[in-house]
């Protein structure tokens, strides 16, 4: 198989996925369509649409475009088909049906941000820093019917800096996913379409990485200790980030976003989970078994700000507590 004979459809859609499409047209694959998600409103009142980043770098490059609503959709399938693709390759977009991830004749690729099978889900990166993983990495794996369980092609691990948020890591294995993409084409065009590829052990599927919302990005601090406070800051910093409400008993209670804390590794000795511990300009609130300090945080209609210039706006923070 040469490489120019290759007719490949690309699907993704946020910046993550530009790194990897960006890195095939640089390198000459020939990408005969891109599929991505349908504009979406922003704005105050949602007045204007605003395009995916893979849509909008595909039309800086004269890629054609499909933004289909359902992936089922009898006209999208029909387009879809006349791009006549041997490949698809899909990196961080959605849940394919049968009738598109079985359509070309070498099957249907996904560059996952995690090393699978652990981590199968949406938030891969996030839920890996969220657990205190000291590595991650990247996973290619044909599709099939099941959620992030195909046939693994092939992994590159990434070491996690303890240190690190999310952001770090994201940006690290974006461009590591690029870099598989490219090395799992090579395999696929020296092997004439068949690169060797594993099923996956489903024993070793310990962890899963649901889609995050609201309540999964809310910090427990009765049951967490310091060092899963600490983690679970990172692993959602700096989006969608945790958050808390504190309130000081009388009613009066505000949304914080904590973008950053910082081990302390004093013991909270008895203090109760939540309890605000003003010190020096320092932020401390009390978890499961120390306490640990808030460095960076933002209120609700306010701005990110350091936990300092915060203190300095809330004089009575002492009566309120974390909930």
């Amino acid at each position: 198989m040469k490489k120019e004979d290759l007719r490949i459809v690309f699907m993704g859609t946020p910046e993550f996925a530009v790194e990897t499409l960006k890195a095939l047209v640089e390198n000459n694959y020939n990408i005969v369509g891109v599929v991505t998600q349908p504009d979406k409103p922003v704005g105050r009142h949602g007045s204007v649409l605003q395009a995916p980043p893979v849509k909008q770098y595909a039309l800086e490059h004269g890629l054609p475009v499909l933004q289909p609503e359902k992936m089922k959709n009898d006209d999208f399938i029909e387009k879809l088909r006349q791009w006549k693709a041997n490949l698809q390759v899909v990196v961080a977009f959605r849940m394919l049906p049968e009738v598109v991830w079985a359509m070309p004749e070498l099957g249907t690729f996904n560059v996952h941000a995690a090393l699978l099978p652990d981590y199968r889900g949406a938030a891969p990166i996030n839920w890996a820093v969220i657990n205190g993983e000291k590595r991650t990495g990247v996973t290619t794996f044909f599709l099939d019917q099941q959620i992030d369980t195909g046939r693994i092609i092939m992994q590159k691990p990434f070491d996690i800096p303890d240190d690190a948020d999310v952001e770090f890591v994201y940006n690290g294995l974006m461009h590591l996913g690029a870099q598989i993409c490219l090395e799992t084409l090579e395999a696929i065009i020296s092997s004439n379409g068949h690169p060797v590829a594993i099923e996956q052990d489903n024993a070793k599927a310990v962890h899963q990485a649901p889609k995050l919302n609201k309540e999964n990005c809310r910090i427990d601090w009765n049951e967490w200790t310091a060092r899963q406070v600490y983690n679970f800051a990172r692993g959602l910093s700096p989006v969608p980030g945790a958050w808390t409400t504190i309130d000081d008993g009388k009613g009066n209670s505000t949304v914080l976003k904590v973008y950053m804390c910082k081990q302390t590794g004093m013991p909270s000795n008895g203090i109760a989970p939540g309890t605000i511990v003003h010190e020096k300009k320092r932020l401390l609130i009390a978890c499961k078994d120390e306490l640990i300090e808030i460095a960076s945080l933002q209120m609700a209609g306010k701005k990110r700000m350091e936990a300092a210039a915060f203190l300095n706006g809330m004089a009575d923070i002492e009566k309120y507590s974390a909930i």
